[in-house]
């Protein structure tokens, strides 16, 4: 079984710490964090993604706006140079130690934040960062 995620949350991953905007929206990305942890597979999709799925009851959710695309491509993009492949729809990618180690030490060198400008969560990611990502979930 893999994990269907949207390209920007290759990013969120790195610093999700049990924050999110609802319970609902915080359970299911724990059980997320705790298969990714496991050793389950990434699968990239185009649009919303299993993150998504409690928001998606919300006729406007944000991860159906253009911010949110735009989002993807950047994130894509930056962390397509660092894994030296394209990030797209349908890449399978695994979330080893070393590759989790990797993303995050780049995301605190700024090299793959392209994708937080704008985020409403930007600074708590930062401040987790900062902190060496203490109390992240996905380990």
């Amino acid at each position: 079984m893999t994990v269907r995620l949207r390209p920007h949350h290759l990013l969120c991953l790195l610093t999700y710490a049990g924050k999110g905007y609802s319970v609902d929206f915080t359970q299911n990305y724990d059980a997320i964090a705790r298969r990714l942890s496991q050793g389950e597979s990434i699968l990239i999709v185009d649009g919303p993604d299993d993150i998504c799925v409690p928001l998606l009851a919300d006729a406007d959710a944000h991860c159906r706006r253009e911010s949110v695309i735009e989002r993807d491509r950047a994130a894509a993009d930056d962390v397509g140079r660092l894994v030296k492949a394209t990030i797209r729809a349908g890449l399978t990618l695994e979330i080893t130690g070393e590759r989790l180690g990797v993303l995050r030490s780049a995301f605190v060198r700024g090299h793959t934040r392209a994708a937080c400008s704008g985020c409403e969560w930007n600074e708590l990611c930062s401040a987790i960062a900062s902190s060496g990502f203490v109390g992240t979930r996905v380990t």
